[in-house]
C-alpha cells in the first residue's frame, strides 16, 4: 500500500509534460523527458498513483515517445476520441466522428483555400487533404506519416478526429462558420495551438475520457488531478479535484483557476507530484 493508492495524475504530453515547441517551429528531434519528471513518476507510481497521457496526438504520433514515458494506466488519444490500453496495445473506448463530419470538413475546405486537414483513422493511418506548411511542419514533428487524399469524403471511416491547420486568423472563420452552419453544437472544436483547431464528435474531449478513465480504474474524481497548458486541457482541467498548468501554458489556461506550476522545461510534472505528496502525507 502507498501514499498514492486510489489517486490518478493525467497529464498532456507537448509543453507540459515534455517541451516540444522548439522542435515543431525548428524541426529539431526532441528533447529527452526531463529526470527531474522521470523521477517523480517513478515515486508516485511506487506508492500506488496512477499515471496517464492525456494527449492531443493521435495515436501513431505520439507511439514512438510512449516507451519513454513512464506511465501504468492506459491514456487518452486524439483530444480525447478514445482511450488506448499501450501494455495490451488496443482501444478500450472510443467516440468516433460521425459520417456527415467529412462532408462538413470538406465544406469548410472549400470555404477557405488556404486551410489544410489532417484526418485520423482509428486504425493508425493519417490521412490529410491540401497539406500545407503547417502540415508538414506537423508531420516533421511527429514522425507520423500523412497519406495525402485529395478530398475529405474520400477518407475511410471511423475517424477519430479532423485537425484543420491555418493560421489562427483563418481558423477563426472555420469555427465561425461551422458556427453559422450550425454545424457547432454537434462537436468539439477547440485550439491545441493557435494553428490548429481540432474537431471531435461532441463529448469526445479530454475531460469526458479522463472520467471515463477514472471510472474504469475505480478511481473517483475527489481524487483525479490533471495537468495542460493548452484550450483542449480545459476540460479536464476543470473536471479533475485539481487542475495544474505549467508556467508556459497559454493565458487562457492560466487565467482558468488551474494551479501554475514551473515551466514544462524546468520539470513541471515533477512539481505537481510534489504538490500531491504535500496533500496525500
Amino acid at each position: 500500500m502507498g501514499k498514492f493508492d486510489g489517486v490518478l495524475l493525467a497529464s498532456d504530453f507537448d509543453n507540459t509534460l515534455l517541451y516540444t515547441e522548439d522542435s515543431l517551429r525548428t524541426g529539431a528531434p526532441l528533447p529527452p523527458l526531463p529526470e527531474r519528471n522521470r523521477e517523480a513518476l517513478a515515486y508516485f507510481m511506487a506508492q500506488g498513483g496512477r499515471f496517464a497521457i492525456a494527449t492531443g496526438r493521435a495515436l501513431p504520433a505520439f507511439l514512438r515517445h510512449a516507451g519513454d514515458v513512464p506511465m501504468n494506466a492506459p491514456g487518452v488519444v486524439c483530444n480525447g476520441a478514445a482511450i488506448y490500453d499501450f501494455e495490451t496495445g488496443e482501444y478500450l473506448e472510443t467516440a468516433m466522428l460521425d459520417a456527415a463530419a467529412r462532408q462538413r470538413g470538406q465544406a469548410a475546405l472549400d470555404r477557405f483555400p488556404g486551410v489544410a486537414v489532417e484526418a485520423y483513422h482509428i486504425d493508425n493511418i493519417i490521412h490529410v487533404v491540401r497539406p500545407n506548411e503547417i502540415s508538414r511542419q506537423h508531420e516533421h514533428m511527429t514522425h507520423a506519416e500523412l497519406t495525402e487524399a485529395p478530398s475529405l469524403p474520400e477518407v475511410p471511416l471511423p475517424l477519430g478526429k479532423l485537425l484543420f491547420e491555418a493560421d489562427h486568423e483563418t481558423l477563426e472563420k472555420v469555427l465561425a462558420f461551422f458556427t453559422g452552419q450550425g454545424w457547432a453544437k454537434d462537436y468539439e472544436l477547440i485550439f491545441s495551438v493557435s494553428h490548429l483547431l481540432e474537431m471531435t464528435i461532441k463529448g469526445a474531449s479530454k475531460g469526458g475520457m479522463v472520467r471515463r478513465l477514472a471510472k474504469r480504474l475505480g478511481i473517483p474524481m475527489e481524487h483525479v488531478y490533471c495537468a495542460g497548458d493548452e484550450a483542449n486541457d480545459l476540460s479536464m482541467l476543470q473536471a479533475a479535484a485539481e487542475g495544474f498548468a505549467p508556467a508556459n501554458a497559454s493565458p487562457a489556461v492560466r487565467a482558468s483557476g488551474a494551479t501554475v506550476v514551473c515551466d514544462a522545461r524546468e520539470g513541471a510534472i515533477a512539481e505537481v507530484i510534489a504538490a500531491l505528496d504535500k496533500k496525500y502525507s
